[in-house]
């Protein structure tokens, strides 16, 4: 059969047999991963899409969704902020709940999916998939938010969540030497936004403090809005990281959308994007929405770096922070990221 000339073009690189070597590092595992197929190889990519927003001025966004916190990722988590792996977290309120809950010194214990939940619902304990939690110990977690409005917060100020979630920060870190999310990044200035915090216990908390002590505490997400779009104008350029989908994943894309509003419909774009997602396109939500869908809208730049690992989280993620902080350490320490003002109610951002 006579080659068509394009053949050698396009068969240029083989793939190569993983070859077993008990010395080989986790970020040399990726590495060699880059040169099997399916998700491995795209979790080799994602690895390398992260390492290229590391060397250039990208600001790197990070949206958070899932029962991660407690699933174990409260570590991994602080260790990216901590680091400067990334620039600026939107997560569910879920999670920032459960890393309070953790940080208070409370637990989430490994459970059995199998179990009566009728029974447990008896002895007062909660169920995720196979985590257990104690809800007498969830209520201790609700009454410590309760109590920062009466102690720190003014009640009839309208807070943005990056305001409020800062300022829990700051209280934790008074009280509790374990590393979290609101603690770390209360240290290292990292802005974090949760756009649908009512849809959590923190929401509860608020909704139980304002009916108990007739107040009227507000979130001001609208500021929320035009802040990360700021964040966008203000970036050479931007790059997002999605764990999950959901709320946070929408928020951080529609930044560049309300950014190019503000330009008069300038295209602009994120220029690096990776998803870990266990969610598949053909259902329409935005979790398994591919980047290619999202270029359309112009949240994600035409000429991207991007990549989608088809992967559970609690599978992929942990193999790829761990591969960036052997391989990327040294990045992170010397690259320029972005700085953030975070005390007021004004965000200041400057490179």
């Amino acid at each position: 059969m006579k080659k068509h000339p394009d053949t050698q073009k396009i068969l240029r690189t083989p793939t190569r047999p993983f070859k077993v070597d008990p010395k080989k590092n986790l970020d040399q595992l990726l590495k060699d991963m880059e040169y099997i197929s399916f998700q491995g190889r795209n979790l080799a990519k994602a690895l390398d899409v992260w390492k290229q927003m590391l060397k250039g001025k990208t600001t790197i966004f990070l949206g958070f969704s899932g029962a991660l916190i407690p699933a174990g990722f409260r570590e991994i988590m602080a260790y990216l902020i901590k680091n400067r792996f990334i620039d600026c977290l939107v997560s569910t309120g879920a999670n920032l709940f459960h890393d309070i809950h953790e940080t208070l010194g409370y637990y989430h214990f490994i459970g059995d999916p199998q179990v009566s939940d009728t029974e447990l619902k008896d002895k007062g304990i909660d169920r995720i998939y196979d985590i257990f939690a104690s809800e007498a110990e969830f209520r201790k977690t609700d009454d410590w938010v309760s109590d920062l409005f009466l102690f720190t917060l003014e009640p009839d100020k309208a807070y943005t969540t990056r305001e409020f979630f800062y300022l829990l920060g700051k209280e934790l870190s008074k009280i509790s030497k374990i590393d979290g999310i609101l603690t770390q990044a209360y240290k290292s200035k990292v802005p974090i936004y949760c756009p649908a915090v009512a849809d959590s216990s923190i929401g509860i908390s608020i909704a139980t403090y304002n009916r108990k002590f007739k107040k009227n505490f507000l979130f001001d997400v609208i500021t929320d809005v035009n802040e990360t779009a700021d964040i966008v104008l203000n970036s050479i350029s931007t790059g997002v990281i999605y764990v999950g989908g959901g709320v946070p994943k929408n928020f951080i894309q529609q930044a560049e959308v309300t950014a190019s509003f503000f330009l008069g419909d300038k295209e602009l774009g994120h220029k690096y994007a990776i998803q870990i997602t266990t969610d598949a396109p053909y259902w329409g939500g935005l979790s398994g929405c591919t980047f290619q869908e999202a270029q359309s809208w112009g949240k994600i730049h035409k000429k991207a770096k991007m990549i989608t690992v088809h992967s559970d989280a609690t599978i992929a993620f942990p193999f790829l922070v761990t591969a960036l902080a052997k391989g990327a350490k040294d990045l992170a320490k010397k690259r320029k990221h972005p700085r953030f003002k975070l005390e007021g109610g004004k965000l200041g951002f400057r490179w």
